[in-house]
């Protein structure tokens, strides 16, 4: 007993110093590379300098922390081709897995209350396209901005449950924004399985390791003869290949 209890406080300690460790990794490549981020979001155009920033930011994070990333591909993603990417949402190291395993320069669609976390949130809001989920004017806009950015030749991003579902949820119902898009612009939907990011770092604060971070790059749905009738189709479909690949691997552990 008292040795279980010796076990517990050390890895309560371990816990603590390990958040309070990632939030150094958040924000010292920030702090370093501030004057670059700076003249990188100055003009819409140099988008892509900050991207390859953001990357190596990314995996800043990721070797810091002690995840190993492994990516298999269904279908390799082509350069200077914009795409729909979406995931399954977990963990706060999603973002950074996100940028990690995709080279095509993509812009985010988030929650606007990001925008208030210090000096991260400046950058978010600079070069996210931002959507207020309770304002249906905010709503409108991202369709608006991501169809600017798409002309850029960018590609977007959404996870399309809205938000970190409870932990007990393998994979939350998706909303229709990202297919909704998809469909106006014309852009093939990509897929992708995050596996073990809530293993990893979750929301609860007592939890975590280092160690592998599995993503997966499904097969890509195509939207060019698709109408808005197709959407909930779409949806489901893609969120079904998700929520497959994430039950298979259940299985096998």
């Amino acid at each position: 007993m008292i040795i279980f209890d010796t076990m517990r406080f050390f890895k309560i300690i371990f816990w603590i110093l390990w958040r309070i460790w990632f939030y150094v990794l958040v924000l010292l490549p920030i702090l370093v590379l501030f004057p670059l981020l700076i003249i990188s979001i100055s003009k819409e155009k140099w988008y892509p300098y900050f991207f390859v920033i953001a990357r190596i930011w990314a995996r800043f994070i990721l070797f810091g922390m002690g995840f190993r990333t492994k990516v298999t591909y269904d279908q390799e993603i082509l350069q200077g081709k914009s795409y729909m990417f979406v995931a399954n949402h977990t963990s706060m190291t999603d973002i950074m897995l996100m940028l990690s395993v995709t080279r095509n320069p993509f812009v985010f669609v988030g929650k606007k209350e990001l925008a208030n976390i210090p000096l991260f949130g400046f950058f978010y809001k600079k070069t996210c396209i931002l959507v207020d989920r309770n304002s249906q004017k905010s709503r409108f806009e991202v369709y608006e901005r991501a169809q600017k950015r798409l002309n850029q030749g960018l590609s977007i991003c959404i996870f399309p449950e809205g938000g970190v579902p409870d932990e007990n949820i393998i994979l939350d119902e998706f909303k229709d924004g990202a297919f909704r898009l998809a469909i106006e612009h014309k852009i093939p939907i990509v897929p992708m399985t995050f596996y073990d990011n809530k293993k990893r770092l979750s929301y609860t604060f007592f939890s975590g390791s280092p160690g592998i971070m599995r993503a997966k790059i499904h097969h890509f749905f195509d939207t060019v003869n698709l109408t808005m009738d197709a959407k909930k189709e779409l949806k489901e479909n893609v969120r079904e290949v998700i929520l497959t690949e994430l039950m298979n691997d259940i299985k096998t552990k």
